[in-house]
Order: structure tokens, then C-alpha cells, then sequence
């Protein structure tokens, strides 16, 4: 289960049990919209809950990934996990933003704030 604070210029997404491809989805739907109308965006990731992901959600995130090369300016992504922490540096090649990870969500917010 997702859930998407739509803000000013910035995405927020909260990932709670298993992130799956319905979820994912839903996302890239606010995304779409927010470049759309906004431009280039920021975006806050919290995976502290997220229990698992699919294949198909791994997949779909690297083609999107790729299709959105230009339209972030900064991910923010709040985990505690190896995996996650690797994966996000591996999208960090097919996008043009800033990707940082971090192990605590105020610290994460406060750079997402003071980088604006």
C-alpha cells in the first residue's frame, strides 16, 4: 500500500506492507500529472515500512526511471535497507537529479527544504 502527498513541486510517497505494481502505477499517475503541469519535480520516498517489493514494480521503476531521465530534480529516499540503498543508486544512472538516500526521514525532508 502507497500513500501520495501531492505538494508544490515535490511528490511525497509513504510505502507500507508490499510495494506492488498497482501501487507503482498510481505513482507514476501523480508524476505524469505533476511534470505535466509543473515541470521538473522533487521526490521524497519513505520505504522505512515497505516489507516487500515485486519483480514487476523493480522492473517497471527502472523503465520509468529512464522515460523521466530529466524530470526530477531531487529523490529522497528514507530506508534502512541494503537493497533498497542499491537500487536507488543504480536509478541515480538513469536519471538527471540528485539522489540521496538516508536513514532518517527529518534528515531527508530538511535536504529536499535547504537544496530548494
Amino acid at each position: 500500500m502507497i500513500v501520495i502527498d501531492n505538494q508544490p513541486s515535490r511528490v511525497s510517497v509513504s510505502v507500507f506492507g508490499e510495494f506492488t505494481l498497482a501501487d507503482y502505477k498510481e505513482f507514476e499517475e501523480v508524476v505524469n500529472y505533476k511534470v505535466k503541469f509543473e515541470g521538473p519535480v522533487d521526490l521524497y520516498f519513505d520505504l522505512t515500512q515497505m516489507a516487500d517489493l515485486t519483480l514487476d514494480v523493480a522492473w517497471e521503476e527502472i523503465k520509468f526511471s529512464r522515460a523521466h531521465a530529466n524530470d526530477f530534480k531531487r529523490v529522497a529516499v528514507v530506508t534502512d535497507s541494503q537493497w533498497v540503498t542499491w537500487s536507488a543508486w543504480l536509478s541515480q544512472t538513469f536519471v538527471n537529479a540528485d539522489v540521496e538516500v538516508f536513514d532518517n526521514a527529518a534528515e531527508a525532508q530538511d535536504w529536499l527544504l535547504v537544496e530548494a
